[in-house]
């Protein structure tokens, strides 16, 4: 098996993130929200998808 040097800099990165907040995964979704359209990029949510009801 050979090792993905993206892969492990994108989890690196993840790990670093989570440590930040104490590993509180409400905090660091709080904290991706609140970045969320800084960037100029529009933000797009989408309603939730219904489930068929089951027969």
């Amino acid at each position: 098996m050979w090792d993905d040097l993206i892969v492990e800099e994108v989890r690196k990165g993840r790990q670093e993130h989570a440590a930040r907040f104490n590993y509180d995964l409400e905090a660091i979704v709080r904290d991706i929200r609140s970045r969320e359209g800084k960037d100029g990029e529009k933000v797009v949510t989408l309603p939730p998808k219904r489930r068929p009801l089951a027969k």
